[in-house]
Parts: structure tokens; C-alpha cells; sequence
């Protein structure tokens, strides 16, 4: 019920004036059935954004950390997420892919919409990065299509590190689904899950018509502040600068 007010009535009404969404491609979103809409990721409001413009009911899987933050105010931010359709999902741990498959596998075992993106995590420079086989793992054993999908304009909207977005029309565009069926009973091959994991990446790829980089978009970043430690001769600890989150 909290879901249909925070769409119709809080959050949603307020996206739409804010971005002013541009929508393509709705037709490729199935009227019923289960399905995953694999997107890229550029900004935080992109969780909600597209729940707003979709007549179906989407669940994506979310990192834990929105769930677990301390005090009235992490309390508050956890039931806004599950009220808003997220699923916690621990990405610590040899066992974090297996969690987000199991969790993701349960929707799609209801026959309802799957949101995800396969980078795992927000992009920080508006680049698109390789694809994690979360979602092909999901896809070849819950035997369902996947919708490529497009955010364009939301990192400049609200770019990583900005609490407020700025007003900016931004486009959602969806491609046409994918299916796998010729994989069938083959969701345990790694040579598989990465072809089909590349294909939908270079899907959303021409989608977005972002710059692509082969590589994990933590691993990048990791490297980066890494290398700013080096620059300045000093840890991060010593120079008494913020750590730079992964994620």
C-alpha cells in the first residue's frame, strides 16, 4: 500500500516535475509475467525514478548499507527503501553474488519484474563499466527475458556526492527484450554467463551511448584512490582525508 502512495502520491509526482522524463521503449515491458530490466546505473535517483514511470510494480536488489545506517535516521531510510520495493542485499563475503541471485530468483519465482544493474555499483564518471553475471545467472535459471534499459541524464542531474538533483529533463529508454533459451540447463558454464552478461551490457551500451570500459567499475575505483594515496606520499589516514567509499 506505502508503495502506491510513495508512487502516485510522494515520491513519484515529484520525480516527474523534477526530470521531466522522457520515455522510449515502454512498449518492451511485458503487461505481466516475471522479467528482469537490466540498466546501467548513474545516479541515486535512478532507484527511483524508474518505479515512477513503469505501470508494473519493480523490485530492485540494494545494497545493505541503506538498511543498516545507525540511529532514527537509518531506521528511517530502511523503511523507506522496503516500503519503495528494495531488497537488501549483503555484497560482503564470498557468498554475495550467491545472496542476490537467491534473493532475485524469489521475485522472479512470482512472476514479477526484477530491476537490476549488472555494473553492482553507481557509476562515478557517467562511463559504463563490465558487467557482473548476476544477471545472467538470474535470467538462465528463472528461464525469463531481459530488458535492456538506458538512464541518460541522471548523472548530470544528481552526480555522485549531490543530495539534491538538479531540474534536468532526463531520457529512459528500454530496449527490446533478450532471450536466452539456447543456453537452456548451460547456468553453471562461466564461458556462458559472461557471453550472456556481455550481450546485455553491449545492449544498454547503444542504449545509453556511453564510453565503455572493460573493466569493474570498483576495481576503477579502487585504483583511483589508490593512486591518490601514492600522489601524495602519504595514506589517506595520515593526511587526514576522507576514505573514499567503494560504492
Amino acid at each position: 500500500m506505502f508503495y502506491l502512495v510513495l508512487k502516485y502520491v510522494l515520491i513519484g509526482p515529484l520525480l516527474r516535475l523534477m526530470f521531466r522524463p522522457r520515455i522510449e521503449g515502454l512498449e518492451h515491458i511485458p503487461e505481466s509475467g516475471a522479467a528482469i530490466v537490466a540498466g546501467n546505473h548513474l545516479s541515486f535517483s535512478d532507484h527511483f525514478l524508474m518505479p515512477a514511470i513503469l505501470k508494473r510494480r519493480i523490485t530492485f536488489l540494494a545494497k545493505a548499507e541503506y538498511f543498516t545506517g545507525p540511529g532514527v535516521k537509518g531506521r528511517l531510510t530502511a523503511a523507506f527503501f522496503r516500503s519503495a520495493g528494495q531488497i537488501p542485499v549483503d555484497r560482503s563475503g564470498k557468498e554475495a553474488g550467491q545472496a542476490a541471485i537467491r534473493e532475485g530468483l524469489g521475485v522472479l519465482r512470482k512472476g514479477e519484474l526484477l530491476g537490476i544493474y549488472p555494473e553492482g555499483t553507481r557509476s562515478h564518471d557517467g562511463r559504463l563499466y563490465k558487467g557482473k553475471v548476476g544477471v545472467a545467472a538470474m535470467a538462465l535459471k528463472a528461464q525469463v527475458p531481459v530488458i535492456p534499459c538506458a538512464m541518460i541524464g541522471t548523472f548530470e542531474a544528481q552526480p555522485p556526492g549531490q543530495v539534491v538533483p538538479r531540474f534536468k529533463r532526463v531520457t529512459i529508454r528500454f530496449g527490446a527484450p533478450l532471450e536466452f533459451s539456447r543456453y537452456a540447463g548451460m547456468d553453471g558454464e562461466k564461458a556462458v554467463l559472461r557471453a550472456v552478461t556481455d550481450e546485455i551490457m553491449y545492449e544498454i551500451l547503444g542504449l545509453s551511448g556511453q564510453e565503455y570500459v572493460d573493466k569493474y567499475a570498483a576495481v576503477v575505483k579502487a585504483e583511483e584512490a589508490a593512486g591518490e594515496t601514492a600522489e601524495g606520499g602519504r595514506s589517506a589516514a595520515e593526511r587526514r582525508f576522507p576514505r573514499m567509499p567503494l560504492s
